[in-house]
């Protein structure tokens, strides 16, 4: 089927090599596309440490969403060198909507922060977070890139204005954003099956996409998008790997719109 051959071509594109590429006349290393840092940040009340990854990008280059697109490579992190740590959850800011070669990706430009609420397994002791990070990176071409960071993290530590201000950056909830009703239905395909979910909603500002995000190892397709008034309808097909069973679990379904200037962000679609 199509998206599964653009995701094949995302993949093929991903292996290119990342040492070395070619740009123009000018070879370039890894670094000297993206540089990353680690933002130590702050420990709240209750024991969870606020920091973030910190990444700088070459002019024109983009990195990825945790949900990229068909032609897009979502990142993978790795914490298991850490020390103290019990878990880590990224919170991602509003992504932007990009076309790599008339397929749509999601990711970002120029900067990304990315806030990570840090739990300790001992909220007394210190944490000292490492990180080993694999991403995409795209211009022309993709390539794959690995960060491998670590840092203490400070007790208390201070206040950190990128950090705050990604923070400021995330997507609405649905009550937040106007969101009425929301419904799902889903229906056997050949190989998996067709989710769709319609949602009374204000209309943003130019055309939409809705990202479905089931908490299971699936593929999904892009969404098809259409829109009576403030009805939005999302379509898009769920596949699992080969032999693989899927049940779909609509209290973890994770929904999010994007358009020119919001993300709307809702967990949770009644089947109907």
């Amino acid at each position: 089927m199509f998206h599964s051959m653009t995701r094949t071509l995302a993949l093929a594109l991903a292996l290119l090599p990342a040492t070395l590429l070619p740009c123009g006349a000018e070879m370039l290393r890894q670094e000297d596309i993206v540089k990353a840092e680690l933002l130590p940040g702050w420990r709240e009340a209750d024991g969870r440490q606020m920091a973030a990854l910190h990444l700088q990008l070459r002019d024109e280059w983009k990195t990825y969403w945790r949900a990229p697109g068909d032609a897009g490579v979502p990142p993978e992190f790795d914490w298991s060198g850490s020390e103290n740590l019990a878990a880590v959850r990224p919170i991602w800011p509003r992504p932007d909507l990009f076309d790599f070669q008339g397929m749509q990706t999601i990711g970002y430009k120029h900067s990304l922060v990315l806030p990570l609420e840090v739990t300790p397994l001992d909220p007394a002791k210190p944490v000292v977070l490492r990180a080993s990070v694999d991403l995409g990176l795209c211009k022309d071409i993709c390539v794959p890139a690995q960060l491998v960071l670590g840092d203490d993290l400070p007790m208390p530590g201070a206040p950190d204005p990128l950090i705050a201000a990604a923070l400021g950056r995330l997507p609405q909830d649905g009550a937040s954003a106007g969101l009425a009703d929301l419904a799902c239905t889903a229906e056997p395909i050949e190989d998996g099956l067709r989710v769709t979910a319609r949602m009374t909603l204000p209309q943003g500002t130019g055309p939409e996409t809705v990202v479905m995000e089931p908490q299971a190892p699936v593929w999904v397709s892009d969404a098809t998008v259409s829109r009576q008034g403030d009805v939005l309808v999302a379509q898009a097909d769920f596949v699992p790997s080969p032999g693989q069973a899927f049940d779909l679990t609509p209290e973890t379904l994770r929904l999010t719109v994007l358009d020119e200037t919001r993300a709307v962000e809702v967990t949770g679609c009644p089947l109907r």
